[in-house]
């Protein structure tokens, strides 16, 4: 069996994570700007929705922040809720760091210690749900 290959079993085409929050420019802007994804599309007043996708151009997965005209909490259920970045080597990693760090965005210490062993740094994003940049993939 091929592992780096979709199962037969599940002919998945796309896949998209999407959530709530009530801070959607500020989000946008932290995956945007900070981290330095692309937003793929915008939309507005879907049945009360908006929402902003987000990703890399080209790719079949993205995350999607949607708001709600009668509210979205989007707050973080625990410090293990993560989206896991993993990077080509410091050099990339720490770029992103740095410009994380121009937004005023300052690492927290990871729950599980294993992402400090390996090199990884956690970010909080508007909403508080965890990035977590790692330097080199694990497989």
């Amino acid at each position: 069996m091929d592992v780096m290959t979709w199962p037969g079993s599940l002919r998945v085409a796309q896949v998209r994570v999407a959530r709530p929050t009530d801070r959607l420019e500020e989000v946008v802007r932290f995956y945007v700007e900070g981290l330095g994804l692309r937003e793929l599309y915008r939309f507005e007043n879907h049945a009360g929705y908006d929402g902003v996708m987000v990703g890399l151009p080209g790719t079949d997965y993205h995350l999607e922040f949607t708001t709600h005209v009668d509210g979205s909490p989007g707050a973080a259920p625990s410090a293990e809720n993560l989206l896991v970045l993993y990077f080509e080597g410091e050099a990339a990693m720490f770029e992103v760091v740095g410009r994380l760090g121009e937004f005023g965005v300052e690492p927290v210490a990871a729950e599980n210690p294993y992402w400090a062993a390996n090199g990884g740094m956690a970010f909080p994003d508007p909403d508080g749900w965890i990035v977590m940049l790692v330097p080199r993939p694990v497989f």
